[in-house]
């Protein structure tokens, strides 16, 4: 897929919204790799470029193909004596979840871990848009979207 030629011109406000973000992927439940390929498969879009009310949003469709690959990670971590990302901050019943998780009875999982990723790329794209809002970016990145 093509990337839109106006993420090249946030490239560095992006770069400076990553750092920003790094304590708060901290204080989720997602480790930074996690958050990594989350990131990865989210694109954004600017909504309705061509009007005042023009919103950066995160198209997110193809985060559930990635749900698996962000258990596994979470997964290793915990193999490995880690915190864990995904349940590192769910309480951490340890064996317990284990098992539960083993025999599907995880209690939401996937569909908890997807609407908890959605909501952190959906407070990271607001979190850019502020950004370039604040920069003097914002009225130029719409023009440019707008085509």
């Amino acid at each position: 897929m093509s990337r839109e030629p106006w993420m090249d011109r946030v490239v560095a406000d992006r770069m400076a919204v990553d750092r920003e973000f790094t304590e708060r992927v901290n204080e989720s439940r997602f480790s930074s790799q996690q958050w990594g390929l989350i990131m990865t498969a989210t694109e954004f879009e600017i909504r309705d470029p061509e009007s005042e009310e023009a919103r950066l949003v995160a198209d997110t469709s193809k985060l559930p193909q990635i749900m698996p690959e962000l258990e596994k990670i979470d997964a290793q971590v915990r193999a490995a004596g880690g915190a864990g990302g995904v349940s590192g901050s769910g309480g951490g019943g340890g064996v317990l979840d284990s098992i539960r998780s083993a025999l599907g009875l995880g209690g939401g999982g996937s569909d908890e871990e997807l609407l908890a990723a959605e909501s952190l790329v959906e407070e990271y794209a607001n979190r850019l848009q502020e950004r370039l809002e604040n920069q003097g970016k914002w009225a130029s990145v719409r023009e440019q979207a707008a085509g």
